[in-house]
């Protein structure tokens, strides 16, 4: 009867052990599995979206992330801003942005879903050069009356804070809007389009 009793303690910490060696293994296995099905850092820098937290991003400050292998800009616009943009509506070459690219739901004056927020490829859409941001409102050597906005340096092309590119500058248009939305107040997601309201 002990041999028995020994044997039957044998067999249960035999089949619990191989049990668990079993789900360790499974486990194991999975993980290259599971990691497989998330998007490579190449197929991100295809086109996959990107997720933003603009939660520390204050009035009057710009963040650059990067989508499809291109500089994105993230500007939180002041009121101050917001107004030299309509200040702006007689300089620009399209201050409906109606030859320009961008979602529908950003053609409009301040191009974008939230007047706050403006989002922009940070490319010039002249000969591909990044501007530079000058957002602040004050006389600058390329325009003595500057309401803020970007200045391209390689060839001259001027942009308003809504990326509306300046009439008689070499930019053919305005400065691109990606496609983007707000998965909460505090999160944006670069490469997927808002759902139409």
């Amino acid at each position: 009867m002990p041999d028995e009793d020994l044997d039957l303690t044998k067999r249960r910490f035999l089949l619990t052990a191989t049990s668990v060696a079993t789900g360790a293994a499974a486990a194991a296995a999975s993980v290259p599995f599971v990691a497989s099905m998330l998007p490579s850092e190449r197929a991100k820098a295809a086109g996959a979206p990107v997720e933003v937290d603009i939660s520390n991003l204050d009035a009057g400050q710009k963040m650059i992330v990067e989508w499809r292998g291109k500089p994105v800009w993230v500007v939180r616009r002041t009121k101050e801003m917001l107004a030299a943009i309509e200040a702006d509506d007689e300089r620009v070459a399209d201050p409906q942005s109606k030859r320009s690219e961008q979602p529908a739901y950003a053609r409009n004056e301040y191009r974008s879903l939230k007047p706050e927020y403006l989002v922009l490829v940070g490319i010039c859409t002249h000969l591909g050069c990044s501007p530079v941001d000058r957002l602040e409102r004050k006389p600058e050597p390329f325009e003595a009356d500057w309401n803020g906005g970007f200045y391209c340096p390689c060839h001259g092309s001027l942009f308003d804070l809504a990326g509306r590119v300046y009439k008689n500058k070499p930019a053919p248009t305005n400065l691109t809007v990606p496609p983007y939305r707000f998965a909460t107040e505090q999160q944006l997601v670069i490469g997927e389009d808002a759902k139409p309201a």
